[in-house]
């Protein structure tokens, strides 16, 4: 019989409970054991939901606080030195190298956090040195193991893998030069061996052990690594579901077969080809083949007649026994439930499934793929086909305009006038900056205030005048701070933006919305991912208004602030029936005319965000030539349609640059602005290395911290920055938008960044 699975589940809770809880004890207006029973319902509601559905292997031990990775961390003893020793408890230990504290005599940075391979979770990177002292701080995965045996859920619980766990991380400050994390194994397997050893005694069948690292080119130099040790822990263990997900397999397959494991998990929803390769190779073995056969990382309705046909192969090569259905990787990454939803149409929630309802789909197809003859199971297949018809037909029709006005781009249509020393002069006496100029990444605080209004404004308790009046006042606001602290670059402060994707997707043909489809970023920041279902176009100006007016307000030059092709790709549930790079290029069209609308109303200075390009790298190196091409092909589209008095700018985030700095430095804006406050300026270092020559603004302190940026602390960093790039080069500004910062933490660090700067200033003249 084919048993159905789910790698993970979403850990916010249905109406975000767990969001509203953390905040509630981060603000002192709940205790830590208040913290406790909150978050136990929704892990007992997903338990139990899970269950429902018919799924036989329910996911526990997944859930989490801030991150799974900072949870890994903090159980086994891997805490930096500068949070040890404050007088916090454990959590607000773990609380404070997630976010960083400052309060009560405490001053501690958040640790560096990255994005989870190539999604929009951000995970917090472990430090490690060759003092680290590994020691099982506490269970986690037994702990909520009886927690769900306790509410009536046998699960199998989920960790982080011991190899995955060293190569995500980083060495810290005070480690050996050329210390290499994955040197620590032998340290850390004995720990792993205790927590595997009370996981079986606690009465678990099975583990999941995530080892995502597996499907990364590097992992091909790790034979010898995952050998010793999975050799060690597989005598001790429950069975071990060996678990990978987000690409291909490839050669690393070779030693991966050979493994003392009781099963191996693929992802097959986006890399559906490597299956009768893993097959071969597992056939003469006893290991159980999971397939991922249902997308952990959409929203579309999973097509049952395809993922039966695709899992067939598997059940005829080694039987019915050895396979497993399961999502191609943990749903964290979709929203909860489509429940939630009552203002989408019956044809789009046609369309869809979350989270509750792809487990039902494992269930089902799972069902079929065992021969039963339910008549629930008939019928649900009955309906899905029904489903998907429908859907396809309406993904056969297009808007011919938008087709044809891709098909007609050409290589002219992705290039400035000149190159960037010609428009650096121009637009030096144009916009007459000074040296080491300040600016921001654009938005400001989100009051609690703003976002009242804009929930008034939808429920008709606001007319759209009254709004609008609104939103003027708190523009003005944000322009008369910036001129009164002295920033040289001002931006509007986006007060109408509700997401810097979900703003522009409501003004684009293509798009469709939900209420609650909320999706995890990192910590308590949720996202709710608009869906492109159609062609994109633009209707009209959606952003030329607000921008025009913070300008008149101001003799300072206004910043436009736009969201890249790229990112609103990636950071959108995006079309699975055509290209990614269609839906990119449709999307720098629309840009492209909202920037050339920008200048002619007399904005100087237009920034393209696209943090999320680096994100959308495909994991195997292979592929990244195909993307990098039209990634970069479609900032440039966006971008380039404007003279030379323009200045474009753009911003990256959380971005390792080193192996694609050639694609940076294609992209041609005149000023980038990355995150640097938490990385020690490692990327700097690759700025210099190959000799970049335009405009940029690294980060001089973290927004994702509460924490207030001392004076000194920006000097200093300013100093770095300057040891490494020319000053003629240097833009000021923080990390990333500020958005999610209150009032007071952004006057005053902003207030230290611009006196820095003018030290600067005076220093470097």
């Amino acid at each position: 019989m084919v048993s159905s699975s789910v790698l993970g589940f979403p850990r916010i809770g249905a109406n975000r409970e767990v969001k509203k809880a953390v905040e509630a004890y981060w603000a002192g207006k709940i205790s830590a054991d208040d913290l406790t029973k909150a978050t136990a319902e929704v892990k007992k509601a997903s338990w139990t939901s899970v269950k429902d559905q018919g799924v036989d292997f329910v996911p526990s031990g997944e859930f989490s606080l801030y991150d799974h990775v900072l949870d890994h961390s903090a159980a086994f003893n891997v805490i930096p030195k500068r949070y040890v020793g404050l007088g916090l408890s454990p959590l607000d230990v773990y609380f404070a190298m997630g976010r960083g504290r400052q309060a009560d005599g405490v001053d501690v940075p958040a640790s560096e956090m990255k994005k989870w391979f190539d999604s929009n979770y951000h995970f917090v990177v472990p430090e490690f040195s060759d003092e680290t002292d590994f020691k099982l701080n506490f269970n986690k995965a037994v702990e909520e193991f009886k927690e769900a045996k306790a509410a009536g859920v046998t699960t199998r619980p989920v960790v982080l893998g011991p190899i995955s766990f060293l190569i995500l991380g980083k060495a810290s400050k005070d480690a050996k030069p050329g210390f290499q994390p994955i040197s620590l194994l032998p340290k850390l397997l004995p720990v792993y061996k205790t927590l595997l050893t009370d996981l079986k005694a606690a009465g678990a069948e099975w583990v999941q052990v995530d080892e995502p690292v597996l499907v990364l080119d590097s992992a091909a130099t790790l034979e010898k690594e995952f050998t010793t040790a999975y050799t060690e822990l597989a005598p001790v263990a429950p069975k071990i579901l060996l678990t990978t997900y987000f690409s291909r397999l490839d050669s690393n397959l070779n030693y991966i077969a050979k493994l003392p494991v009781a099963g191996l998990h693929i992802d097959l929803d986006r890399a559906p080809g490597q299956l009768e390769e893993v097959v071969a190779a597992i056939k003469n073995t006893t290991i159980v083949l999971s397939l991922g056969v249902v997308s952990g990382r959409n929203i579309w309705k999973t097509d049952f007649a395809a993922a039966i046909k695709l899992a067939q192969v598997a059940v005829d090569a080694i039987g019915q026994e050895r396979v497993i259905i399961a999502t191609s990787s943990s749903l964290l990454h979709t929203p909860v439930t489509l429940a939630s939803e009552t203002k989408l149409t019956a044809e789009q929630r046609d369309w869809f499934s979350f989270a509750l309802e792809k487990a039902s789909e494992v269930a089902v197809i799972a069902a079929v793929l065992s021969g039963s003859q339910d008549a629930k199971v008939t019928a649900a297949l009955e309906a899905n086909k029904i489903s998907i018809a429908k859907r396809r037909e309406f993904e056969s029709t297009s808007d011919d305009t938008v087709r044809k006005r891709v098909a007609a781009i050409t290589p002219d249509d992705l290039e400035r006038r000149s190159p960037f020393a010609v428009r650096k002069e121009v637009q030096a006496k144009h916009l007459n900056l000074p040296k080491f100029p300040t600016t921001t990444i654009g938005s400001f605080p989100q009051t609690k205030e703003i976002r009242q209004a804009r929930a008034k404004l939808g429920k008709g308790e606001l007319s759209a005048e009254q709004y609008e009046d609104f939103i003027k006042k708190e523009v003005e606001t944000v322009v008369r701070f910036q001129e009164k602290i002295g920033l040289d670059l001002l931006v509007h402060g986006e007060p109408e933006r509700n997401d810097m994707v979900q703003y522009f997707g409501e003004q684009l043909h293509g798009f469709v919305f939900t209420q609650n489809a909320w999706v995890q970023s990192y910590g308590s920041r949720y996202v709710r991912p608009p869906i492109i279902v159609a062609d994109v176009s633009r209707p009209g100006p959606m952003t030329v208004k607000w921008s025009s007016y913070a300008q008149s307000l101001t003799q300072k030059p206004m910043k436009g602030m736009l969201t890249g092709p790229v990112t609103i790709l990636n950071w959108s549930f995006p079309r699975a029936d055509v290209s990614r790079e269609l839906q990119s290029k449709q999307l720098a069209l629309a840009l492209r005319d909202e920037v050339i609308d920008l200048e002619k109303a007399g904005i100087n200075a237009i920034q393209v965000d696209e943090p999320a390009i680096r994100e959308g790298l495909p994991l195997r190196r292979a592929d990244w030539d195909a993307y990098l091409k039209w990634a970069v092909d479609s900032f440039k589209l966006s971008t380039a349609g404007v003279t030379d008095q323009l200045q474009t700018h753009s911003h990256f985030c959380y971005s390792d640059f080193d192996d694609i700095f050639p694609s940076i430095q294609r992209l041609d804006a005149d000023v980038i602005s990355i995150e640097a406050s938490k990385s020690d300026m490692k990327l700097l270092n690759t700025f210099k290395q190959y000799g970049y020559s335009n405009q940029i603004g690294p980060g001089v302190y973290d927004i994702h911290s509460p924490r207030v940026p001392g004076d000194q602390e920006i000097k200093d960093r300013l100093k770095s920055m300057l040891d490494i790039l020319p000053d003629s080069l240097l833009f000021v500004n923080p990390d990333c938008g500020l958005k999610t910062r209150g009032w007071k933490e952004t006057e005053a660090s902003l207030i230290n960044l611009v006196n820095a700067a003018r030290w600067a200033r005076g220093v470097y003249a």
